[in-house]
Parts: structure tokens; C-alpha cells; sequence
């Protein structure tokens, strides 16, 4: 078969559109609406953004390009993509690395992400209910506490959360995938609009801005610039097979290169919406901005609390919060469906049935860390830590390294040429060497920052 003739036998975006909504929903999850704006507030505001933005374009975008043109020069699942390359440039069958390890980071992340979109789920109905009208810390905190205690609650949330997301991936491409995300997507930046209009009423959406766009150079250092290349690296959702898989999907003539900075720059929109929304309802409330996780489930269900019209607009968060978890959590499950479907040759619904049983069981070690197995620990970290250590931590930034070098090295200037299309040859030259030299570079620094050798 000619090379340009090859198809993906599970489907194609209808449009170069599409393409960039599910990728980009793909991207954004829930660090973009809580760690993005709190990175930002605690490295400097705008000058950490600027960072950020370098990094994605030196770093990002031309890792996204080379992940994406591996997956449509491979037109299948990240694992046989990268078996098909590799003997297409005559080099060792081991590269099928690339694939089997984002295949597997994506299942063992939605393990442990199903549990929190289920805590999400479960704060929308709490919202609803008006259970902290009126809230203290004290009691928002206890709440939570002994929700997340309560082994059975947190069982039948990941449970409802992972039915939904295998529901939407049974569909297929265009009769799942597709519909989901031209339907969730919109919704997604709707609702952030929404509450960023929601901020503005506060009376602190001016030092909300401050927070996160006055620029304080004095706070810029080693750690906030491998702070900003981290984030660039993983916001991205890079590594972890589904940027590969969504790439298998693309039209050929589709070009890469503007659509992937289409999907940053959405993605980075979405994260400073996402600061504009949150940090004014904070300070309108006194609380503290950097309090980390607990901001999403212990200390903002306060402000709505105590705000007019704060049950229908906290209910309206946690509904974004779960718009922004499904986009991800079906693409991160996409790989290793199709994997299924063409190793085992069975129907996408019982790929879907057999891959969403597979994650659910593995997550039921991150729902019982927070309550049976709190005392457990693995090299001193709970079930939980512990997968979330291998994946952002190791799989991640690996997969990333290897991927470079790959489409960097190993790769004809044919071939990257023929999926990219770029005809400015300087363009061409430049993504060349960002992502034979720059991207590795730089990802491995992030790697060893991560692992705590620097």
C-alpha cells in the first residue's frame, strides 16, 4: 500500500475543526482550571506567562507537531503506529516503546482521574443541594474529609464517572468522540465565560488580573522556569498516547503545524480564563489563593457559600470542572480501546467494555487510598502518589524524549516533510531543531527536576 493511501480501519475527524476541538479537549483538564492560574499567581504573573508561552512554542507545539505526524503517518494505535515507522525507516522494533508506554500512562491516569472527575460529580449535587450555603472553612473542610472517607461514596462516583466516559468512547469516532466533543466543548467555554462574567460582579475582578497579569520579575528563578516548562510539557497532554491516536484520525490535508498552535493557544486561553474566573471570587471571599488542591473542593465552596446566587454559580463550576475531565479522560482511555479492537479483532463496544472494566478495577486503588488503604504505602507513597508519580513523573516526560528523537532523527526529512507540509523551508529548519535538540534537552531537564536529581 502506498503510504499516502493508508487509513485508520477506526475512523477519521470530518474536519480539521473537529480535529482541534477534541485535541484541544484532549489538553485541557482539570490542572488548566486550578494549577495554570495558581503557577502563574506564585511565579510572577505575567512574566511566568511569557515563560510559559516561550515554552510552549519552543517546546510544546513542536513536540505536539512531531506526535501528531507520527500518528497520521502511522494511521493506527500509538503501539502499531510506531512498529509501522519503524520499519518504514529501518530502524529497531524497541521504538514500539513510544507506543506501548503512552498506551499504558493513558489507562493508569484515567484510573486515578476517573476518582476525582467522580469527587467533581458528586460536588455538583452537592451544590445543587445547597450544602454550603453559608459554609465555614471549617465545615467545607470536614466535608470533605469525610466524603473522600467514605470508601463506598467515592466507589459508586468513579463508577457513574467511568460508565459515561466508556459510553461516549463506545460510540467511535465520529459517533462518540466527535459528537462529544462538539457539544462539550462550547459548553466548556461557555461556562467559563459565564463565570468569568460571574467575577466581574465581585467588586475584585481588578486585583483578580493583578494577581495573575502584573508582571514581578523578582519572583523568576530556575524553579519557576522549570515550573513553566513543566506545565508547557503536560498541559499539552503530550507523552501519553492520545495526541498520537487523535493524530491517526487527521485528513491528509490537514496541516499540522497551524493546527497545533490552534490547540495551545486554546489551551492556554482556557488556563487564563480559568484565573480570571477564580482568583477574584477568592479575594472577594479573603481566602488564600495558593492553597492548593483543596482551592477546587474545600475552599471555594465557601465563597459560593456565602455570595448571592453562589449555589446556582458554584453548581455551574463543578459542572465545568466535569466538562473539562470528560474532554480529557476520553481521549486518555482512546488508545488502548483501539489497541484492543485490532489485537483482538472484537467490536469497539466490547474493546470499550473490556479496556473501561480494566481502568475501573485499577482505580478502585485510588479510591481505597483515601480511606482502606490511607496506612499503605509504597515507597512512602499512597496507591494514588505512587501512580501519579510513574505517570507525570517518568512515563510522561520519557515518552516525550523518545518521541523527539524519533521524529527528529530517525525519521526521513521525507517523510516529516510529506505529513507536515510546511513549504517556508526556514519553518521546516526551525521545527527541526527545536525538536532534535531543543525538546529532548529541555524535557529531560524537566524529568530530572521531577524525580529530584536538580
Amino acid at each position: 500500500m502506498n503510504i499516502s493511501d493508508r487509513q485508520s480501519m477506526h475512523g477519521q475527524w470530518s474536519s480539521r475543526w473537529t480535529f482541534i476541538l477534541a485535541a484541544t479537549g484532549a489538553a485541557v483538564g482539570l490542572g488548566n482550571i486550578w494549577k495554570f492560574p495558581y503557577l502563574t499567581g506564585q511565579n510572577g504573573g505575567s512574566a511566568f506567562v511569557l515563560m510559559y508561552i516561550i515554552c510552549v512554542a519552543a517546546l510544546g507545539i513542536p513536540l505536539m507537531m512531531a506526535e501528531i505526524l507520527l500518528g497520521r503517518r502511522g494511521r493506527s494505535t500509538p503501539i502499531r503506529s510506531m512498529k509501522v515507522l519503524a520499519e518504514e525507516n529501518n530502524v529497531g522494533q524497541w521504538w514500539q516503546i513510544i507506543g506501548w508506554s503512552g498506551t499504558i500512562a493513558g489507562m493508569l491516569i484515567l484510573s486515578y482521574y476517573s476518582v476525582i472527575g467522580g469527587w467533581t460529580l458528586a460536588y455538583i449535587f452537592k451544590s445543587i443541594a445547597g450544602t454550603f450555603s453559608g459554609a465555614t472553612g471549617e465545615f467545607a473542610a470536614n466535608t470533605f474529609n469525610t466524603f473522600v472517607g467514605n470508601s463506598s461514596s467515592l466507589f459508586i462516583w468513579h463508577t457513574v464517572f467511568m460508565v459515561i466516559t466508556m459510553g461516549i468512547v463506545a460510540g467511535g469516532v465520529q459517533g462518540g468522540l466527535e459528537k462529544a466533543v462538539q457539544f462539550l466543548m462550547p459548553t466548556l467555554f461557555f461556562l467559563l465565560l459565564l463565570m468569568v462574567g460571574y467575577s466581574m460582579t465581585t467588586g475584585f475582578f481588578g486585583k483578580g488580573l493583578e494577581f495573575l497579569f502584573t508582571p514581578d520579575f523578582s519572583k523568576i528563578s530556575g524553579a519557576s522556569m522549570l515550573s513553566a516548562m513543566g506545565q508547557a510539557f503536560f498541559s499539552l497532554s503530550l507523552g501519553m498516547g492520545t495526541i498520537m491516536i487523535y493524530g491517526s484520525y487527521v485528513p491528509k490535508d490537514t496541516s499540522i503545524a497551524s493546527t497545533s498552535v490552534m490547540i495551545a493557544i486554546a489551551d492556554t486561553g482556557v488556563a487564563l480564563l480559568a484565573g480570571m474566573a477564580i482568583f477574584p471570587i477568592v479575594f472577594a471571599n479573603n481566602l488564600e489563593p495558593g492553597s492548593g488542591p483543596g482551592l477546587i473542593f474545600q475552599t471555594l465552596p465557601v465563597a459560593f457559600g456565602s455570595m448571592t446566587g453562589g449555589t446556582i454559580f458554584g453548581s455551574l463550576f463543578f459542572i465545568l470542572l466535569l466538562v473539562a475531565a470528560w474532554t480529557s479522560s476520553i481521549s486518555l482511555i482512546e488508545p488502548f480501546v483501539t489497541w484492543l479492537i485490532e489485537t483482538l479483532g472484537v467490536s469497539r463496544l466490547t474493546a470499550a467494555l473490556y479496556s473501561g472494566m480494566a481502568t475501573w478495577l485499577l482505580g478502585l486503588g485510588t479510591v481505597w487510598s483515601f480511606n482502606l488503604w490511607a496506612e499503605l504505602k509504597f515507597f512512602g507513597l499512597t496507591f494514588f502518589d505512587l501512580l501519579d508519580f510513574i505517570t507525570s513523573n517518568l512515563m510522561l516526560p520519557l515518552g516525550g524524549i523518545l518521541i523527539a528523537l524519533f521524529a527528529g532523527w530517525l525519521m526521513s526529512a521525507e517523510s516529516t516533510k510529506a505529513e507536515l507540509q510546511i513549504s517556508n523551508p526556514t519553518l521546516y529548519t526551525t521545527w527541526q531543531v527545536l525538536v532534535r535538540y531543543i525538546a529532548p534537552v529541555a524535557v529531560f531537564i524537566v524529568l530530572l527536576n521531577a524525580i529530584g536529581l536538580l
